[in-house]
């Protein structure tokens, strides 16, 4: 299993509709994480540096065929449609990457 965390920003004016929008994730949108083996999936948002903090642990095998899997999904391709323009990728993120890789520095069990 790996754990992993991730950033992003978001603009002021989403945060109501960003949070509407996740308490009430599309069904198939989740089904797709649960079949690429991504579990405790979480999001937290800090204000007001408007901070997307995302944590999920990684339970498969082939996490580059589970994340494509993700990625081809026409239902997902169309919650990140909604969700994409609430957020303000980080300047510093990788070239393929829309949220930034986070390092783990610490981890108690």
């Amino acid at each position: 299993m790996q754990r992993m965390g991730m950033v992003i920003g978001i603009k002021a004016e989403h945060i109501v509709e960003y949070k509407r929008l996740h308490a009430a994730v599309w069904p198939k949108v989740l089904e797709r994480i649960r079949l690429s083996h991504v579990r405790n999936y979480t999001i937290f948002l800090r204000e007001p540096e408007n901070l997307l903090f995302g944590y999920w642990e990684y339970h498969g095998s082939d996490f580059a065929a589970d994340m494509a899997a993700i990625a081809a999904d026409p239902e997902t391709q169309r919650w990140w449609s909604v969700c994409g323009p609430c957020q303000l990728p980080l300047p510093s993120r990788q070239p393929d990457e829309h949220w930034a890789s986070m390092e783990r520095v610490f981890h108690l069990d």
